[in-house]
């Protein structure tokens, strides 16, 4: 499969599995799992045809692993990133010293005010090294790499979780725990 085929594969199977699982007709449990025949079918049946093969480079090459079947391999969900309703089932775990979060410039002032805030997404999603955050801030433009305090955020309570593909979730970073601006 070439590189364009992954990626509008993988940019279609985050729509579905982690916004809008009913654009081809399916529902999650309430972890996120759908079997994959089901969601392979359903594809099908709206005009993504995705075959098993597709399916199974999409989740083993994707250098995000944005996707993770279950044990058994019958089942797939997102790894985090929803805006639907889920419970991923991780269990809080301390983070390291320090994170980092991408973003850019014209975001700053809203984080500055509201910290960072999780928008139409369940948590704050957070890198533990530079080199994701500046990806991730790439995205919209010129990145900025906002540095968390993170041990002193869960000194404080704050809960953290530790995704499937190795992102840190927190529920909000309030700007007192920003060290560092990147600018």
């Amino acid at each position: 499969m070439n590189e364009s085929r992954r990626t509008s594969i993988s940019k279609f199977l985050s729509l579905v599995l982690r916004h809008s699982p009913e654009t081809v007709g399916i529902s999650l449990d309430a972890q996120g799992w759908v079997g994959v025949d089901e969601l392979l079918a359903a594809c099908g049946q709206h005009g993504r045809s995705i075959s098993r093969a597709e399916l199974d480079e999409v989740v083993a090459i994707s250098p995000k692993r944005r996707f993770a079947f279950s044990e058994d391999g019958r089942r797939i969900r997102a790894s985090q990133g929803h805006s639907v309703s889920v419970d991923l089932g991780y269990e809080p775990s301390d983070p390291p010293a320090v994170l980092y979060h991408g973003t850019v410039a014209r975001a700053l002032e809203a984080i500055r005010e509201d910290g960072l805030r999780p928008m139409q997404r369940h948590h704050v999603h957070l890198s533990a090294d530079i080199a994701t955050a500046l990806s991730v801030g790439g995205r919209r433009g010129a990145p900025v790499v906002l540095v968390i305090d993170a041990a002193a955020m869960s000194a404080a309570g704050i809960a953290f979780f530790v995704s499937a593909n190795g992102v840190w979730l927190t529920e909000h970073v309030p700007s007192r725990f920003i060290s560092s601006w990147g600018e």
